[in-house]
């Protein structure tokens, strides 16, 4: 039996409107509460990693809400597909708003969680809005370093050069009204996804691709115009600025991506913490109950003991 109510909601995000779910512990409640905003990972929708975590938490007693990133999933915005690093920051300030305005929730004890790509974007969102109180982020990943030197940090500076090339060639066939060039994130069968040779892309692929997870609206492509955007975007550069308010980060430590968690922690000033998952991977932590049980109740933890009145900095 389900401890939590689930509600469809909209908001703006830079003129953009996006499309969430908004999640209260069920029962009676005193008072406003604290809240959580819940990103997904880079490829993700609402309904997948980020409403698993957004569940347990609601079934803690805290209000969650997740949220689809502006273009992708159930939100609106042209050209589908774009990841849009600038605008998935702005997405987790435009929930912060939507939350602020809701009378079951404290607007002065909202916390925001991101997971893979969306634990990059939420720490600048939470280093310039300050309406963040506390952060956590499970198996986070800075996406300009994923395209750039690859999961494992150690692929080839040429491949990242020429997804370059590719774009600005997209970006001049698109003004010569050719239209907006795509291409696909996954493998698209199981026998191409194992050919890679990479546990980290084939677990991925197996998330997003098959029975395990898939979702009709979770996106298979980028546009390639979203690959210059992402060049620059540079995740944890500023995490130090989130002191003195708190940061939590947690990884599987089988993560081949553990690394960037690892470098980005070391930067940040206290209170921090990094938590580690024993034997789990990065796709792991999305999905899996012994890894999720694990994290969630370390959120929990984290959470209930910094958004409470006396925890709060």
């Amino acid at each position: 039996m389900q401890n939590y109510m689930k509600m469809d909601v909209t908001f703006e995000s830079a003129g953009v409107k996006i499309a969430g779910h908004l999640y209260t512990p069920k029962g009676e409640v005193g008072g406003p509460r604290p809240a959580i905003v819940v990103g997904h990972p880079g490829t993700g929708v609402k309904e997948q990693s980020a409403g698993l975590y957004a569940k347990r938490l609601a079934e803690q007693g805290l209000i969650t809400l997740t949220f689809d990133a502006a273009y992708q999933g159930e939100s609106e915005g042209e050209p589908r597909g774009m990841e849009d690093p600038a605008h998935r920051v702005e997405d987790f300030k435009a929930a912060i708003s939507f939350l602020s305005t809701r009378n079951e929730v404290d607007p002065e004890r909202i916390g925001a969680l991101g997971s893979c790509a969306s634990g990059g974007y939420v720490i600048p969102a939470t280093v310039t809005d300050y309406r963040i109180k506390a952060v956590a982020t499970v198996s986070a990943a800075d996406i300009h370093l994923q395209f750039r030197n690859g999961s494992d940090g150690k692929q080839d500076p040429a491949v990242f050069r020429s997804m370059l090339d590719a774009a600005a060639q997209a970006r001049t066939s698109e003004a010569r009204g050719e239209g907006i060039s795509v291409f696909p994130i996954f493998p698209e069968t199981e026998d191409q996804a194992r050919a890679i040779g990479d546990l980290h892309a084939f677990e991925g692929w197996e998330y997003y691709c098959t029975d395990r997870a898939q979702h009709p609206r979770s996106a298979k492509f980028f546009t390639w115009n979203s690959i210059d955007r992402i060049a620059y975007f540079e995740a944890f550069r500023f995490i130090d600025q989130i002191s003195p308010r708190p940061l939590l980060m947690i990884a599987g430590n089988q993560a081949v991506t553990s690394w960037m968690t690892t470098e980005a922690i070391a930067n940040a000033k206290e209170p921090k913490e990094l938590f580690w998952i024993d034997g789990a991977t990065h796709v792991d932590t999305y999905d899996k109950d012994e890894y999720v049980t694990t994290a969630a109740s370390k959120l929990t933890e984290f959470f209930c003991t910094n958004l409470s009145p006396s925890g709060l900095v």
